[in-house]
């Protein structure tokens, strides 16, 4: 045999041992970046709540997030693609969504959601639709804010409530999404520290409050003046939590690259003092509990407080969302019970909530305010409401995944959590503070 064969034979003899050499290497070197990545993640339990740590860049704090809770996220992403997919939604109709707005999102969080997808180990495209699936939903949750003369002690308090259907859940394990409930303890490295009630696989639950004394909580409202060239509010909110210092910044957050129609409480607890903010594709408005616009009848201004449902209430706003601006009254049931409109039912729900904030104008605190809105999002102020509640079986209208109330002065947080055909306001409640948890003292 000539020496260029015998080479060629001992490369070919070498060459398994050199690759296998070379895969070990480089699985010991993957093994030690995901090592380094999951420094910053981990997760605690507290009083029965799961409490997820994440910190560092956003696609390191995305993949702690879907590397720690790889089953839930993915059963999550499942029944919300399903739930799409049952109402007529595609999933090349959500991509179709993504390829446009994506290109106004901040990268921070796009490489965020490629973190969830490489540490749950699925695809990115599915992460992409589920996040898209929330442009196409219609209304759900409630956000107050009440402060100064109508709190207790002077203070801010934030109660916001996350409402979708109690039926969504993994076609493949039937595991209820609310039931993979989380909180989440955010570090990024470059922005503020925040405490975000959630569901695994999504970043925010659309609101929570940060180590800057900034709460925000976000509401579906939908319009006819949308666009998808914009950045979707869900992330506008994540913003709000991760950059901004005072209410200025933050409403500039939510009132900036609109895309659909929702409404946001958004409050500040080192000013104490709390605004609704509305937004279509086009129109924006932003006011506190002494705008005139607040008192448009049948909506009616109360002191040091702010609160904000399904609709929308600034005149000019509520004519891209109803024909009738006047939701209340034998005219708003029956257009209600015809099928015109869906609004006589949360007119119900924010009439309600706004008359026990009357009642007990003056007493709220964080034990209060959770206490009377639980009561009140049952229905057991108003029969009226109450009666709706139940008609409306299947769908999200006061029904809660998770319900909080928020000082964010002292990042105090009460909060509670559906499970099984429970929802929030049925549930007891759990207490945290952002602060301690940063400190790991629970």
């Amino acid at each position: 045999m000539r020496l260029w064969a015998i080479a060629v034979v001992l490369m070919l003899v070498m060459l398994p041992v050199a690759n296998d050499r070379d895969a070990c290497i480089n699985e010991e070197q993957e093994h030690e970046s995901i090592a380094k990545i999951m420094q910053g993640g981990w997760i605690e339990e507290i009083d029965g709540i799961k409490i997820l740590h994440i910190s560092g860049s956003n696609y390191e704090m995305g993949y702690q997030h879907g590397f720690l809770l790889r089953d839930e996220v993915r059963e999550n992403m499942r029944a919300v693609l399903q739930d799409a997919y049952l109402n007529n939604t595609s999933m090349e109709e959500l991509l179709s969504i993504w390829n446009i707005t994506s290109k106004y999102m901040p990268k921070e969080y796009v490489e965020e959601l490629h973190g969830i997808a490489d540490g749950a180990g699925i695809d990115f495209n599915e992460v992409a639709a589920a996040y898209m699936a929330i442009m196409t939903w219609d209304v759900g949750c409630f956000g107050i804010a009440i402060w100064g003369n109508a709190s207790k002690d002077g203070r801010l308090y934030q109660f916001r409530s996350f409402d979708l259907p109690m039926t969504m859940a993994d076609p493949v394990t039937g595991v209820k999404m609310h039931d993979n409930a989380i909180l989440i303890v955010r570090e990024p490295e470059n922005g503020y520290a925040s405490l975000i009630p959630s569901v695994a696989g999504s970043i925010n639950g659309g609101g929570g409050i940060n180590e800057k004394g900034i709460a925000v909580g976000m509401h579906l409202s939908w319009s006819d003046d949308y666009t998808f060239h914009g950045i979707p509010a869900f992330f506008r909110v994540q913003q709000v939590l991760d950059y901004a210092e005072n209410a200025k910044e933050g409403i500039k957050y939510l009132t900036t690259n609109l895309t659909m129609g929702w409404t946001f409480i958004l409050s500040d607890g080192k000013t104490r003092e709390g605004y609704a903010v509305e937004v279509t594709g086009n129109h924006s408005y932003v006011g506190s509990w002494n705008n005139s616009v607040e008192s448009t009848p049948p909506f009616w201004s109360i002191k040091d407080a702010v609160r904000r449902t399904n609709f929308f209430i600034e005149p000019g706003i509520a004519a891209t969302q109803r024909e009738h601006y006047d939701p209340s009254g034998i005219a708003g049931l029956i257009r209600a019970i015809t099928g015109k409109e869906i609004f006589f039912p949360i007119w119900r729900s924010y009439k309600a909530m706004s008359d026990v904030i009357e009642k007990h104008y003056g007493s709220f605190d964080l034990n209060t305010t959770m206490s009377v809105m639980q009561a009140a999002y049952r229905g057991e102020t108003d029969f009226v409401l109450k009666m709706l509640i139940r008609l409306t079986e299947g769908t999200s209208f006061n029904r809660a995944w998770n319900m909080w109330v928020a000082c964010p002065e002292n990042g105090d947080m009460v909060v509670s959590f559906a499970h099984g055909n429970k929802m929030a306001s049925q549930q007891a409640y759990h207490y945290f503070n952002l602060y301690k948890l940063l400190n790991g003292h629970g």
